[in-house]
């Protein structure tokens, strides 16, 4: 408890349900820090960690993903590899529709796969990644699927799981439909799960040209060469409709931010908007680590138990971004459920820990059990029973 003293301000009871935070929710923050002014129609950016939104414009409206849709592509891959219903060896046949696109290379990005050709799904999904290949986006989706309307309906599940609650996929590539649609918070969701659930592939983003058939293409993201800061990934969109699309990540002392740029002006203009929204986060927030995970925070009224008092602590570290030179201003309040009896499981919820910053509510975190607790006999429980009742 003497650790958690200089955090904890306030401990109340109440009983209630709780709800957990939920995640590239709209901040608190937003307000402590002015926003930059973004040239673009939609954009965000996000804590990698905590999820934490640190600002945004238009995240939800629907917009032409462009290219940013082979994000889930390889994301899709990446999920079949690791269950095992493919392997990144394996081969597969270029079709006649992958190659047809070669014919409109203006109009395409392109590996320059030929047709019958085998080629495996490693080199594909770099194709996809570094050249934003359409091509090996479409034989990667018949692969798969057997046909990219088939795989479409796959990376609309995958979207579902992911909670991207305002996209919807029609095709592998990113090609305009009128149905096929994504959003800034959508994409940037994506990008932080590519970058949790298959760090390997992940690794794919940062590379800066690929050669393939003789021919050999960089990467259209910029700002992997930019050395202000450690840019390693992720992907670029465009079409006429989407205009100049960025999703980005980067890391530095400890913060990975994750940002999303959609309707940029310009090639240039879309790195840019991008660097300043990482340069603004960067210098103006700090990510805080308030509480140790397995650190007791507080002991709780266990009733009919072995032991009286139930020691209480956090799962997870309790991981926060805040404004720059906040760190002492962050407080906590607690919140405890009533009436805890045993047997207490260890890790049983038990409680909430609300962390705050000007007297609002910033992060929360449940609380568990630290031990597990057996029933205690039946002279501590009959005790117990008379304590509780005059209690009442």
């Amino acid at each position: 408890m003497s650790k958690f003293a200089s955090l904890l301000v306030a401990a109340s009871l109440f009983s209630g349900a709780f709800v957990q935070a939920s995640e590239f929710a709209s901040t608190t923050l937003q307000h402590a820090v002015p926003t930059p002014n973004i040239d673009a129609p939609a954009w965000i950016i996000v804590d990698y960690h905590t999820g934490k939104v640190l600002a945004e414009k238009n995240a939800d409206a629907r917009r032409e993903p462009a290219s940013l849709t082979k994000m889930m592509t390889s994301y899709v891959l990446s999920g079949e590899i690791a269950s095992g219903r493919v392997n990144a060896n394996d081969m597969a046949t270029v079709s006649e529709k992958a190659w047809r696109l070669n014919k409109n290379p203006s109009e395409n990005s392109l590996m320059f796969l030929e047709v019958n050709k085998q080629v495996s799904l490693h080199d594909l999904h770099l194709g996809i990644i570094i050249q934003s290949g359409n091509d090996a986006s479409i034989v990667v989706a018949e692969h798969l699927s057997g046909s990219e309307d088939a795989f479409a309906s796959l990376m609309n599940r995958y979207a579902q799981n992911l909670g991207m609650s305002n996209t919807n996929f029609v095709n592998s590539t990113g090609l305009p439909h009128p149905e096929h649609y994504s959003s800034a918070r959508d994409m940037a969701k994506l990008g932080a799960a590519l970058i949790r659930d298959f760090p390997q592939d992940y690794s794919f983003y940062s590379q800066k040209e690929m050669t393939f058939n003789g021919i050999t293409q960089a990467n259209r993201n910029s700002l992997l060469w930019d050395t202000s800061f450690n840019v390693d990934g992720i992907k670029t969109g465009h079409t006429s409709g989407a205009g100049f699309c960025l999703v980005t990540s980067a890391e530095q002392n400890g913060m990975r931010l994750v940002t999303a740029v959609l309707g940029s002006k310009s090639m240039a203009t879309r790195a840019q908007e991008s660097k300043v929204l990482l340069t603004w986060a960067f210098r103006n927030f700090d990510a805080v680590q308030a509480v140790k995970a397995g650190e007791t925070l507080t002991e709780a009224r266990l009733w009919y138990g072995a032991k009286e008092m139930l020691p209480v602590g956090l799962a997870t570290p309790a991981n926060v971004v805040i404004p720059r030179g906040r760190r002492q201003d962050l407080k906590a309040n607690f919140s405890m459920l009533p009436d805890l009896e045993a047997p207490m499981p260890k890790g049983q919820v038990v409680g909430k820990l609300f962390l705050q910053l000007d007297g609002k509510d910033i992060a929360e975190f449940p609380m568990i059990s630290l031990e597990e607790v057996q029933e205690g006999g039946m002279v501590s429980q009959f005790s117990d029973w008379v304590s509780k009742k005059f209690a009442d």
